[in-house]
């Protein structure tokens, strides 16, 4: 893989990397396009990191399908499949850790203490294998795109992290892998997060600029749905993700719940503007 890479790179090619961890749904179609269309050569790396599971979590069943996972790369016009195994990456006596405190103590990192230093460790061996000029990322998985853009530039990788829109199913549940989890109930009741959002975005559209209030918003919409309990709702910094008192600018919505035993995780960045202006939200 590194060897391929600096060979594209002696030659000029621009390369584009879509880092995975395999069971490949349109959201990742999406990325695939988009570094498609601004770069030369395309690796999707698919890697099921065992250093961002938790003991309790979902390792082992989570959902595996290299071969099917290939054939979409061939259809979109992938140039590499990088597909180590884990001893490829973590031989023995490997040792190394990268961590990003600031960002990774709270919300998702708060709920799973060792998961983004696994994601911090991992997203930089695959950048310095694949040297990419481009990485491309889901903006669904909000905290972590924060936090590989701080890690990114921090310690000067030289690689641009572009972060695409979610890609959502027409009732508004942001695509995942672990929707496949769901049963045909609790699918019925997972979109209601999404709903929570877009009620706290509506919110603030429409003037209330205090969080709690927002907080407030969302949570009651949650309570509509029984199947569905709320690990966080928040409103917070764009960049830093700290928690907001009182909205000024730009936001960002943060929400987790466990829709039965599944956690489902979901975002939506929102510009305060006066009321009546024009409105812009991403999602």
């Amino acid at each position: 893989m590194a060897a391929w890479s600096r060979a594209l790179t002696r030659e000029g090619v621009k390369v584009g990397l879509v880092p995975t961890m395999g069971a490949l749904h349109a959201g990742h179609q999406a990325l695939i396009r988009a570094a498609r269309l601004q770069c030369d050569a395309v690796v999707v790396s698919i890697f099921v990191n065992p250093t961002q599971f938790g003991p309790r979590e979902d390792f082992s069943r989570y959902p595996r399908r290299l071969s099917r996972d290939q054939a979409l790369c061939r259809t979109e016009g992938v140039d590499i499949v990088f597909a180590p195994d884990r001893t490829a990456m973590y031989p023995e006596g490997f040792q190394t850790v990268v961590s990003v405190p600031g960002i990774a103590r709270c919300w998702e990192g708060a709920a799973r203490p060792m998961h983004f230093q696994g994601v911090a460790t991992i997203v930089t061996k695959l950048l310095c294998l694949t040297q990419p000029d481009a990485a491309f990322f889901g903006q669904k998985d909000y905290q972590q795109a924060a936090l590989i853009r701080r890690m990114v530039a921090d310690l000067n990788i030289g690689c641009a992290i572009m972060v695409l829109p979610t890609v959502r199913e027409e009732d508004g549940l942001a695509l995942s892998s672990r929707n496949a989890y769901l049963s045909p109930t609790e699918r019925k009741a997972a979109p209601i997060l999404f709903q929570s959002l877009t009620a706290g975005a509506e919110g603030i559209y429409k003037g209330s600029r205090v969080s709690k209030d927002i907080v407030r918003v969302m949570t009651d919409v949650i309570a509509r749905e029984p199947k569905v309990r709320v690990e966080y709702l928040a409103v917070c910094h764009p960049t830093t993700l700290e928690s907001l008192t009182t909205i000024r600018n730009d936001c960002v919505l943060l929400g987790a719940v466990r829709v039965g035993a599944i956690r489902l995780i979901d975002n939506l960045p929102v510009t305060a503007k006066p009321v009546g202006s024009r409105r812009r939200s991403g999602g």
